[in-house]
């Protein structure tokens, strides 16, 4: 009996070990320490400002520092694939986009991880339009007239590009347009914007954070935005739709939360709340209002539909573009 009891004791035991270490990794003390927010694009960048504000409200949230970390390269390939190579523990999450987890499936080859599967969804944040603007050297008044330009000069008008949706946003307006253009990567947004500015580069078009202060500032000129609709920001600005008659041009840069694949799901849904707090609060909602920011908050299920969809209308955004992998 004596034996028996033991055994029963050290069972208890056992299980208690057990499920305390389960209710920590699995979120119950979550989060004990720093979290790790890789920002796969530059400092300044779109997904850089916004992924700041938002590790900041999270970090009041959790009531646990968010330490952002550029980490920019390859569309942003680079600091997705430190994510999905992390621990899944919740404290190393990625501040993704169309381009990491979407669009580059399409561009590349091969990647070093699998975009379907290397991620665990956790908020979608929101979503910006991007404006095409050019050097105010380039002789055009709209964009009717840059693609007469380009038109009269196939191959010689040059195009900047950071990311896959300005890339992708200007190989889709040529194809559409019928013009020919020439593709110059930069590995950041703000790079591309100040050769922009200098002129060595005719075309750039860029999310609202990169392009919006250079037109207000008169350093660049915008041409249309990619939305369907015009934007509160600059109502001046018509759409690529209403410049060229056309009626399917849309391109929207988005941003979003992940998690390496196997973070548990408490973990998840505690990081979830946290951002959808963030992306609900006015402080967020003002400060890129002005940038055509619109917050989307919603369930890590929610994000992972949107992903796929989202996969498949840049696959075809890519295909038709003729885009080919690198």
């Amino acid at each position: 009996m004596g034996f028996r009891f033991s055994s029963t004791l050290a069972l208890a035991l056992s299980l208690a070990t057990t499920w305390a270490h389960a209710q920590t990794s699995a979120g119950g003390t979550f989060p004990n320490k720093p979290i790790k927010a890789i920002v796969p694009f530059a400092p300044g960048s779109a997904t850089d400002q916004i992924g700041r504000a938002f590790a900041q409200k999270m970090s009041e949230n959790l009531g646990q520092t968010i330490v952002v970390e550029n980490r920019a390269g390859v569309n942003g390939m680079l600091g997705a694939d430190a994510v999905a190579k992390s621990a899944p523990d919740g404290y190393t999450i990625l501040v993704g986009t169309n381009s990491t987890n979407a669009a580059l499936k399409s561009l590349m080859k091969k990647l070093p991880y699998d975009q379907d599967t290397a991620f665990a969804p956790i908020a979608f944040l929101g979503s910006v339009p991007l404006i095409v603007g050019v050097n105010n050297d380039v002789p055009v008044k709209n964009l009717r007239d840059f693609v007469n330009l380009a038109k009269s000069k196939s191959g010689q008008v040059t195009f900047a590009s950071a990311s896959a949706s300005q890339r992708v946003s200007s190989e889709m307006l040529a194809s559409m347009a019928g013009i020919q253009m020439t593709h110059v990567p930069y590995k950041s947004g703000p790079a591309a914007m100040t050769d922009l500015i200098g002129g060595q580069v005719n075309m750039f078009t860029a999310d609202f954070a990169v392009m919006l202060p250079q037109v207000k500032a008169g350093k660049v000129r915008g041409l249309a935005v990619t939305s369907t609709q015009r934007a509160a920001a600059v109502p001046d600005l018509p759409t690529v739709n209403e410049a060229l008659g056309l009626k399917d041009y849309e391109l929207i840069a988005y941003f979003a939360l992940f998690a390496p694949a196997g973070t548990p799901p408490e973990i998840v849904n505690r990081l979830n709340r946290a951002a959808n707090a963030a992306a609900s609060d006015k402080d967020i909602q003002e400060r890129f209002s002005a940038l055509g920011f619109e917050t989307s908050p919603g369930t890590p299920q929610a994000l992972a539909e949107r992903t796929r969809v989202e996969t498949a209308k840049w696959a075809k955004a890519i295909r038709e573009a003729k885009i080919e992998a690198e």
